[in-house]
């Protein structure tokens, strides 16, 4: 293939503004879907969920595949195959975020969009929840090709896309530069009165093409945030405790520098690479620097041990950040966790069976739908700019980030004092609640 030679620079550049790191080790797909039902099965049962509303939310509004052909470098064709899954619009617009993966098929795009319906309401924003993206692996394709598949996917999705309709945003694997092809192409499919008017259709673009300032740190900055409600609502000081990140792409870079700027101490870290350790802690600015510089890999980093990634979770520390993909933590390892807290900077890392463990182990866990909740809302910012003609800087996203998270937060506790649960139920059962008064108080058609 003629444009494989640029396969490797192009994806040095841009890995690192993924919202999760691909590891190598990725579980079954099948498993994510069975944990969302676990979950919300869970919570459910306990807040006593109106029957009706429970079998709407129990499956997806709409599931779309589209199958499409794609002209490579070399001339010859392609078919890729996409998928979207829209979940629930009770609350608003479908909203979630298109990943490239091999692993991409109508189950995970199930789970992931169903997480987004609980994230979002949670968070008290205009959204429902949506996921999907393409399968393949976007590594054994050159730049060119990857904009022709993307504009492409875009073309073959048609009006299941749409600024107040279905609002896609980055994923696994797709970066800003993507999101801005997405809306030129959708763009270019209205009118000239109407193009202006479709800017909102994606979120998560650069912001030269009217993204949003901080949006690339949004997620990371919102897992520190409730780890800080964490140690408030605690009583602890984060100073000197000791953390490790799984994933060091755009999440777990973010959340390790602003949770060292507290002073709080990364001892541990890993990529798709290898595992790092380092008793007296690793500087985090470093080893961004040399990943940058070393094809975002963290192998080598001479301020560091290498490890065996077997070992990664069993590494002493006060908390862990999952920041890579899901099903990371799951029975096999929950026993080796030393952490007393998990904040979740993943969907799903957590499996419903390690979830039990840790509970039982007296580990708290700031769920998902919670702890990573930062992306979505600072998309809806960004929505909100493009929509209203306005720009944002940074410090005023931050601090509309920080009180929406922390009222987030203060709501799940509530919940878990009145139900006398853990945080994930409890979050599940804000969420849930609300989604269930928008059907009480509106009814069902016709």
């Amino acid at each position: 293939m003629d444009g494989i030679k640029n396969i490797q620079s192009f994806f040095i550049v841009n890995i690192m503004n993924n919202y999760e790191v691909k590891l190598a080790d990725v579980k079954p797909k099948k498993g994510l879907l069975q944990n969302v039902h676990d979950q919300f099965n869970k919570a459910a049962d306990l807040m006593d969920l109106d029957k009706g509303v429970r079998k709407i939310l129990e499956i997806n509004n709409n599931e779309i595949v589209v199958n499409f052909p794609v002209k490579m470098d070399n001339g010859e064709i392609e078919i890729f195959k996409g998928f979207r899954v829209q979940h629930n619009n009770a609350l608003g617009p479908y909203k979630g975020g298109l990943r490239y993966h091999e692993t991409v098929d109508m189950d995970a795009s199930s789970a992931l969009a169903s997480w987004m319906t609980w994230k979002t309401s949670l968070a008290r924003i205009p959204y429902g929840g949506a996921k999907g993206g393409i399968q393949f692996n976007p590594a054994n394709y050159s730049k060119t090709e990857l904009e022709r598949i993307t504009r492409r996917f875009t073309y073959a999705m048609g009006d299941n896309i749409g600024p107040e309709y279905d609002i896609p945003a980055p994923d696994v694997n797709t970066t800003e530069q993507m999101m801005a092809w997405i809306a030129d192409t959708y763009m270019s499919t209205k009118g000239p009165d109407e193009r202006a008017k479709s800017q909102h259709v994606v979120t998560g673009k650069p912001i030269g093409a009217g993204g949003l300032e901080g949006r690339d740190r949004a997620t990371g900055y919102g897992v520190v945030v409730s780890i800080k409600e964490w140690a408030l609502a605690t009583g602890q000081s984060l100073s000197g405790m000791r953390f490790i990140v799984q994933g060091f792409g755009k999440v777990g870079y973010w959340a390790a520098h602003y949770l060292s700027d507290l002073g709080a101490i990364m001892v541990g870290v890993q990529d798709q690479n290898g595992s790092l350790y380092a008793d007296e802690g690793i500087i985090v600015g470093e080893l961004f620097d040399y990943a940058k510089a070393n094809g975002n890999s963290i192998v080598g980093f001479r301020g560091a041990q290498y490890m065996e990634d077997s070992e990664f979770f069993g590494i002493d520390c006060d908390i862990c950040i999952p920041a890579a993909l899901g099903n990371q933590i799951t029975e096999l390892n929950a026993h080796d966790i030393k952490a007393r807290l998990i904040a979740e900077g993943a969907n799903g890392p957590t499996n419903t069976a390690a979830d039990s463990i840790l509970i039982e182990r007296g580990i708290t866990i700031i769920p998902d739908i919670l702890c990573n909740s930062g992306g979505v809302i600072a998309s809806y910012f960004e929505w909100l700019q493009n929509r209203n003609g306005e720009m944002w800087d940074m410090q005023m996203v931050l601090d509309k980030l920080d009180m929406l998270i922390k009222n987030s937060f203060n709501r799940v506790l509530a919940r878990a004092k009145e139900f006398e649960t853990d945080w994930r139920t409890a979050a599940y059962i804000e969420a849930i609640a609300r989604i269930e008064t928008a059907y009480v108080q509106k009814g069902i058609f016709p």
